[in-house]
């Protein structure tokens, strides 16, 4: 008869996507998936593959109840958790089948690795991705305003005639999980870009991803497991001149007093990950920190802030 599994089913709130797919792979559960409607982004389900000579009753309760708190800062219950058997032989193809181009913006396409780029997509920046490593493929509120606020930012050094896209400039992602964000910001034109992350995990898919696009080594992206000191001594003296920070608010709250050592004067940071009633009070520690934010846009119910030394506005 062959493997047999459990597929699991639940729906994924924007506001639990990216904690479910950091817990799962935690728990043992690797083959992770996310899909929703072309005609609405927003209605996201959860899709998990797990043996079901592992996963037995009593195991996949208990996992049910490690998932359980991840709705509590939100104050949302963990929704509803369906469990289907399934055949071996097509998982893996019902796991990629779930995954799409997915177009970003005006000008970027994340694509699953296997995927050819639409004909329709042609003209579009690709950054190809791994799915399997769940750490942000694109779909969460914040890794896409991320995406967009890189892309508006070229379009304004453009207009204003600093060359094509992002062209020339040095970046730092500070917690770059799958390294979508520095992807992105090279395929705009950046110089490089330095990543780290805290998680291990999260630094080899940044490395996968980044040879995926032919864009590892020191003119494309480095990445090293640490946090803002790590970042710091990887730009190995070298401001750089845009931070892109897509962690909570907490730690981004943590972290301000090491941006004066990661961003150069007249640098340009991009934070997300946090929940828009967050914003106003990560604003003042901002400012109290020598930080103007210049810019904030919002997603469901996600924030993305545009900030930039005072004294380079004053």
């Amino acid at each position: 008869m062959g493997l047999v599994w459990w597929r699991l089913e639940m729906a994924a709130p924007a506001e639990l996507e990216e904690s479910l797919l950091w817990k799962l792979p935690l728990l043992g559960v690797a083959r992770v998936a996310l899909q929703h409607p072309p005609e609405a982004p927003q209605q996201r389900q959860l899709l998990a593959w797990l043996p079901e000579s592992d996963w037995p009753a009593d195991q996949r309760q208990e996992l049910e109840r490690a998932l359980a708190p991840l709705g509590e800062p939100f104050d949302l219950p963990l929704p509803p958790i369906q469990w289907k058997r399934q055949a071996d032989e097509d998982w893996s193809l019902s796991w990629k089948s779930h995954w799409r181009p997915d177009p970003v913006g005006e000008r970027l396409l994340v694509l699953p690795a296997w995927l050819e780029v639409p004909p329709e997509q042609a003209g579009r920046l690709v950054i190809r991705i791994d799915p399997g490593s769940a750490f942000g493929t694109g779909s969460h509120p914040t890794t896409r305003l991320c995406l967009e606020g890189l892309e508006g930012l070229a379009g304004e050094r453009e207009q204003a005639g600093l060359g094509a896209g992002l062209e020339g400039l040095r970046v730092a992602d500070l917690g770059c999980g799958s390294g979508i964000l520095g992807l992105a910001a090279l395929r705009l034109g950046a110089a490089s870009v330095a990543a780290a992350d805290t998680d291990p995990l999260a630094e080899r898919a940044t490395r996968q991803n980044a040879a995926l696009n032919g864009l590892d080594g020191t003119r494309g992206l480095t990445v090293t497991t640490g946090s803002a000191e790590a970042l710091v001594a990887l730009l190995d003296g070298r401001r750089a001149d845009l931070l892109l920070c897509n962690i909570l608010a907490p730690v981004i709250e943590a972290l301000i007093p090491w941006f004066e050592h990661l961003l150069s004067p007249g640098g340009v940071g991009l934070l997300s990950g946090l929940l828009v009633d967050q914003a106003p009070g990560l604003e003042r520690d901002l400012a109290a920190a020598g930080w103007r934010v210049e810019g904030r846009v919002e997603q469901d119910r996600w924030g993305l802030l545009r900030i930039r030394s005072a004294s380079d506005v004053a």
